[in-house]
């Protein structure tokens, strides 16, 4: 929260906005904030008029919900208005992200057909009143959830409430919940009825949604991908990291959310290519010297190194993809080259974690040079 003069700045990220109170007058402007969080999405198209797009907006909720509405009001509505929806039960109030042509492709993405689908409407621009509302509703989420969870305990329930989600008009409230396996919540929903006199809603969702709710750093450093950007979760199996020759070490391919990490599918696709270039080596060279055997692959460098020893890195040579493809069709032949090479290669660089936990790895060299020579002068 952020002082500016007599105004009062907080930012709600879970819906994109920000919410400016006078501390004089005590009133609050909900402001919609482009670029907050990762339900953004880039115009293309701005300025370009289509009419027959004109009455479709995108609007967005918290966190990761949006959906396609018909301007049913009757009003001029643009991007960043807060605008008054037809819900299942009641109305929900939501902010306008998108509006014009670049709504149709976002419904030919999401596989929303206006002709075959009754899209819901949107009633009217938000007023005064139903803003306050929508305030004192999202007041009450966070003490919601936190009864909700004790309820949840007392009747003995494997599960957890991630988050609550009330509806705009306060009458209704979504209850995402993580749970591993199957959750007869019947008697909890009565429990949550009774409590909060409201209409109640539950949403099971992932580990990597907990996660993406929750937000963090990764071991890069930078945010949780799925805190930032990551609206729709596809699957993660080891095989990306075997494409990628990676150690199958759970503790480094998980992320925080216990699951593998979304980042291993990003370079999938790079390495597929690069390794389609690659020879198959499935039998060691055959060299007057001996045999020799396949340790290590540079897959991005198209570079495969070999050594006489098998499963030993002592010493290796390293060759190109076009040179083992030329010994192979050699070997088919029955042809042997006289040696691997005359000289051993550099090994290439391994990373290990020896040395990681060293306290002193960050400090200068100058530093250190200074401290062994005032040892040897104590000495």
């Amino acid at each position: 929260m952020t002082d500016y003069s007599n105004e009062t700045i907080q930012f709600d990220c879970f819906r994109g906005c920000t919410i400016v109170t006078d501390e004089e007058t005590g009133e609050k402007d909900i402001r919609y904030r482009q670029g907050c969080c990762k339900l953004e999405v880039y115009d293309t198209l701005k300025g370009i008029a289509q009419e027959q797009w004109d009455g479709y907006f995108e609007v967005r909720f918290k966190n990761t919900r949006k959906g396609i509405y018909v301007n049913a009001s009757g009003q001029s509505i643009k991007t960043g208005d807060l605008v008054v929806v037809e819900a299942a039960t009641g109305h929900d109030l939501g902010i306008v992200t998108l509006e014009g042509p670049v709504v149709a492709r976002q419904m030919k993405c999401k596989g929303v057909n206006p002709e075959t689908q009754e899209l819901k409407k949107i009633y009217r621009k938000a007023r005064p009143f139903d803003i306050q509302r929508w305030q004192e509703a999202i007041a009450r989420e966070e003490e919601t959830m936190i009864r909700a969870r004790v309820l949840a305990a007392n009747l003995g329930l494997e599960m957890k409430i991630g988050d609550v989600e009330f509806q705009g008009d306060g009458t209704k409230a979504i209850f995402y919940y993580i749970a591993d396996g199957r959750v007869d919540f019947r008697q909890l929903i009565k429990d949550f009825a009774e409590e909060f006199h409201i209409r109640v809603e539950m949403k099971q969702i992932g580990a990597r949604q907990e996660a993406g709710l929750i937000g963090g750093l990764g071991v890069c450093g930078r945010e949780l991908c799925c805190a930032n950007y990551i609206t729709e979760f596809k699957s993660i199996t080891t095989a990306a990291a075997r494409v990628q020759d990676l150690s199958l070490n759970p503790q480094k391919l998980a992320g925080q959310c216990g699951k593998l990490k979304c980042c291993l599918n990003y370079e999938v696709a790079a390495y597929t290519d690069a390794r389609s270039r690659l020879p198959r080596v499935n039998e060691p060279l055959e060299f007057q010297d001996g045999q020799a055997f396949l340790v290590k692959t540079d897959i991005l460098a198209g570079m495969l190194y070999f050594s006489y020893e098998k499963g030993s890195l002592a010493k290796v040579y390293g060759l190109s993809a076009d040179e083992v493809r030329e010994i192979q069709a050699m070997n088919r032949r029955g042809e042997r080259p006289a040696t691997l090479q005359e000289e051993p290669e550099a090994a290439p660089e391994f990373v290990s974690a020896v040395g990681d936990d060293a306290i002193n790895r960050f400090d200068p060299e100058k530093k250190r040079k200074k401290r062994r020579k005032n040892k040897k002068r104590q000495s």
